[in-house]
């Protein structure tokens, strides 16, 4: 099934969705941009798990492309399910990374039985994947991958992103 797709522009910590997905670091104990947002208003119930899962099978932090989900304390939301994104290289295609972020966290979502989900748009901050691009792979790989999901929200946080994200929304 593919999800119905739509853009929202705003705080992602703002959404309300069964999952709402952390553009992690590898650490999983929190950062800056959405993941230390994330973090801030959801509470210390997220870094409590993250925490339990750095100390049971993620002893050498979340590996780029992969998804884990914790509890979304205070947050709108059941769950948080946290995918690190990959850094952007100029001399290295990673794009492969970037899109299983958006395929694991789905793989993760039908797991939970999620039906709805909220997604940042991963690696664009300090990550410096370039933004039309990292729009054309999260929108693709949604749109592809096989999911049980039913709607996918992107929450993009300024209006240069929404319009990325809008062109390739269509």
């Amino acid at each position: 099934m593919t999800p119905t797709v739509t853009l929202v522009r705003g705080d992602i910590t703002r959404r309300s969705a069964d999952a709402i997905v952390n553009a992690a670091n590898s650490s999983l104990l929190g950062g800056g941009g959405v993941d230390g947002a994330i973090h801030r208003r959801g509470g210390p119930d997220i870094l409590a798990e993250c925490r339990r899962l750095r100390a049971s099978r993620y002893g050498r932090g979340l590996p780029t492309g992969q998804a884990v989900a914790t509890t979304a304390g205070r947050l709108d939301a059941r769950w948080v399910i946290h995918t690190v994104g990959p850094v952007h290289s100029t001399s290295e295609d990673r794009s492969g990374l970037l899109a299983s972020c958006y395929r694991e966290s789905l793989r993760v979502a039908d797991e939970l039985g999620a039906r709805t989900v909220a997604f940042p748009a991963i690696s664009t901050g300090v990550y410096r994947w370039p933004m039309e691009d990292a729009a054309r792979i999260a929108v693709e790989t949604v749109r592809t991958t096989d999911t049980a999901v039913e709607e996918v929200t992107f929450v993009l946080f300024d209006d240069r992103a929404h319009e990325a994200f809008a062109a390739q929304v269509g």
